[in-house]
């Protein structure tokens, strides 16, 4: 039985237990752009018409079989938890799930506040609708490692997302319940319905670790499960959150449902940050970007520096500060060097020196993700470090 399907049977009982950077850190508005330019910004791929037809996607689930959170709580931490979960013969037993602090999470800044999304929840559940000053969703597809964040909303109203159970090249697709339209979460772009070719409004988010996360933002809240938080079906669909339902699937040669793989430039599964700009894609993974600690490029005439943040969190800004292109270079591991300033290389911030105050733009609005997912939206990409 495939992964997906065995979700769509979890939630509706047939199945039991069985069952995707932005900066890492990120600052509050208010800071100092470096830069205007658009690079982060997507729009669907020239490979891709839209609408596509409910036809040409891929069912994995039933809508709502994997249940949306729509009432999240949230707490300093999981203590206290025990969870009332049946497994596939309908046998009942209590968990009492922890997070532990390589536990990787979804970290969001909004207004000074700072929240983290666990995987182990997003794993089960997908959307989390929140509100965080004003409306803010939070999705993760297991498939592709792909976390994206937008504001919740469409034509400028409020509105709540859901798991359609469909995908789209190997990813999750959404719809919201204003207008039913299907929306791609890695384009953040509505591929079907009345929103056909809207997009989404972007928020800043990381991808990292529960204790990189908490170091850096000790008054964080943490989204505690089901059934605490409430689902869209309801608060009766606890999971077991100490069990992965993917487990082994990163290891795995196998993409989303089984389509076949056959680039041979890199492991499927292997996690990169990808930069888009003027017609050139480019993927960045995060062995070679750890090997080579701070890496100055250029992508499509965009200045950019990739590194990895506290928490194995893979990062890109551009690198034009003040109309000026700047190289950087290592300080500590959590500090870059540039232009007589360090950067703090969460955030893109200028500590201190001539930039003090100085944010770098993200050169892409996308967190990392598994090399296939950001391949099946960029075709033509190249591969930092191979060519």
């Amino acid at each position: 039985m495939q992964r997906r399907q065995a979700l769509a049977l979890a939630a509706s009982g047939m199945a039991g237990a069985l069952a995707g950077c932005l900066n890492f850190g990120a600052v509050d508005a208010g800071r100092r752009p470096v830069s205007t330019t658009e690079a982060g910004s997507w729009s669907a791929p020239s490979d891709i018409e839209l609408p596509i037809p409910e036809s040409e996607l891929v069912r994995g689930a039933s809508k709502d079989g994997i249940p949306a959170i729509t009432e999240p709580v949230f707490g300093t931490d999981w203590r206290g938890l025990e969870i009332e979960v049946r497994n596939e013969f309908g046998v009942e037993y209590t968990t009492r799930p922890r997070l532990e602090p390589a536990d990787r999470v979804v970290g969001v800044v909004r207004d000074g506040a700072a929240r983290a999304y666990p995987l182990k929840v997003l794993n089960w559940h997908e959307v989390v609708n929140d509100t965080l000053d004003g409306p803010l969703l939070v999705t993760y597809c297991p498939l592709c490692g792909s976390a994206v964040t937008a504001v919740r909303a469409v034509n400028g109203e409020e509105t709540v997302f859901g798991v359609s159970g469909y995908l789209f090249r190997n990813d999750l697709v959404m719809y919201d319940a204003a207008t039913e339209s299907l929306w791609s979460q890695i384009l953040a772009t509505a591929i079907n319905g009345p929103e056909t070719g809207e997009t989404l409004d972007l928020v800043p988010s990381a991808l990292t670790t529960w204790s990189a996360w908490r170091e850096a933002h000790p008054d964080t809240r943490v989204l505690r499960p089901p059934p605490e938080s409430n689902t869209v079906l309801g608060r009766g669909t606890p999971r077991d959150y100490d069990r992965n339902p993917y487990s082994g699937y990163d290891q795995s040669q196998r993409i989303g449902l089984g389509d076949e793989y056959t680039d041979d430039r890199l492991h499927p599964k292997t996690t990169v940050i990808g930069i888009s700009h003027a017609g050139v894609a480019r993927a960045y993974p995060l062995e070679a970007v750890r090997e080579a600690d701070v890496v100055n490029d250029e992508v499509g005439g965009l200045a950019v520096v990739v590194t990895v943040a506290p928490g194995d969190s893979l990062v890109a800004y551009e690198r034009t500060v003040d109309g000026t292109t700047v190289p950087f270079k290592a300080a500590t591991d959590a500090t870059l060097r540039a232009g007589g300033s360090r950067w703090r290389r969460a955030t893109g911030e200028a500590l201190d020196g001539r930039y003090e105050g100085t944010q770098l733009q993200p050169a892409t609005h996308r967190s990392p993700m598994f090399f296939f997912a950001w391949r099946d939206f960029n075709r033509e990409t190249e591969v930092y470090g191979t060519e």
